[in-house]
């Protein structure tokens, strides 16, 4: 059958990734407490319809950071896209570009920031890890710029990596290694093995440092660079070199909210890292309210994580959300139908979100507000 939503092309990712693969995208920390909320807890916003509103145009365009968007939705950064589909991040970078939404490209992507540039000739978003290497750091800051990137993501919630069992279980490595324990599973996914031997070996191609002896030299010496002495001072330092909007991603919490902007952001990313980090923390969905409230309208509030439908973006913009991030969802696009998944995600929740527009009698994006949610989601 043919896959029509989201969830059915999760399905096609996993009959077409290796279990260890599949199980890295898939998967969180500790008991997926997380994980399981950050998509779960939409089922409790109930939507609200009015009837007998003329629909007949319906506008889901909207502008951020003065960028117009065809819909309020971005592409969030995706670290080694290219692991589950070869040149995973151009195709990525092109299906936002032509739908007219922005992609962000991952600081520990597979293509660097001068190739998605080249294979787009548009600007992007650029995510950053403040690295212990200070001067690394200015320098990938100074080729985001350089390369016309229009806003420059800072990912703040990785002092420590999460505790992700299902990868020790697995004994997932990167690159992913054939063993005696997973040939057999690996033989069974000829596409992907064809493409992973024969294609572009992996790499981190953001770094042009510290690669010497190899792609395990490279992820050793990245992983030694996540540093968790990172603070705020840090936000007016990047902002000070990149020049342009910058946002904060990885914020929980109202108090986080407001020392963010007093800071100097220019936006924030309410995100709790996919469920990967710290297990048994608010969906985001569920703590966008208290960071709206937080604010107040003085920055655009973004929402990543467990967005699976068009119906979950009007929640999110109902609960004072600017735009919402999808990361697994396009990826799950790629893993399943190739360089057109990621185009294909974006148009089935383009039409989700037309779809619910017109059915609960609301005209354009502009005009959802908290009075299309028949109650909000509360917590015990």
């Amino acid at each position: 059958m043919p896959a029509v939503n989201v969830a059915d092309l999760r399905l096609v990712a996993r009959r077409k990734l290796p279990k260890v693969v599949f199980e890295f995208l898939d998967g969180g920390a500790s008991d997926e407490i997380t994980l399981r909320a950050n998509t779960a807890d939409f089922a409790g916003l109930a939507l609200r319809p009015r009837v007998m509103v003329d629909v007949a145009r319906r506008d889901l365009s909207t502008t951020l950071f003065g960028e117009s968007m065809a819909l309020p939705l971005v592409l969030s950064p995706v670290g080694l896209t290219c692991m589950f589909c070869p040149e995973g991040e151009l195709h990525a970078a092109r299906a936002a570009a032509a739908a007219g939404i922005p992609y962000c490209l991952s600081n520990n992507a597979g293509h660097s920031i001068e190739e998605v540039r080249a294979a787009t000739g548009k600007p992007f978003w650029f995510q950053l890890y403040v690295l212990k290497d200070r001067e690394l750091t200015r320098s990938l800051v100074e080729r985001a710029k350089a390369a016309g990137c229009s806003v420059l993501m800072v990912t703040v919630d990785l002092a420590a990596h999460g505790r992700r069992e299902r990868d020790t279980r697995n004994g997932f490595t990167i690159p992913p290694r054939i063993s005696p324990a997973n040939l057999f599973e690996m033989l069974t996914k000829p596409g992907w093995l064809y493409h992973r031997l024969a294609g572009r070996p992996l790499t981190f191609a953001n770094y042009k440092t510290g690669a010497e002896g190899g792609f395990l030299h490279l992820a050793k010496f990245i992983a030694e660079q996540f540093d968790p002495a990172v603070t705020w001072k840090d936000i007016a330092w990047l902002k000070s070199i990149f020049g342009g909007p910058i946002v904060v991603k990885g914020i929980l919490t109202g108090d986080d909210a407001r020392l963010a902007i007093d800071h100097g952001a220019d936006g924030i990313s309410v995100s709790n890292h996919g469920g990967r980090q710290l297990d048994a923390v608010l969906s985001p969905i569920a703590a966008l309210p208290e960071v709206v409230e937080a604010v107040a309208g003085r920055i655009p509030v973004l929402m990543d994580g467990g967005v699976r439908r068009g119906a979950d973006i009007v929640r999110a913009r109902a609960l004072g959300a600017s735009a919402v991030m999808i990361g697994r969802a396009f990826v799950y696009g790629l893993a399943a139908e190739g360089p057109g998944g990621a185009a294909r995600v974006i148009e089935m929740l383009r039409g989700e979100l037309d779809n619910a527009l017109a059915l609960l009698g609301v005209p354009s994006v502009a005009e959802i507000d908290r009075s299309v949610l028949a109650h909000e989601w509360k917590s015990n």
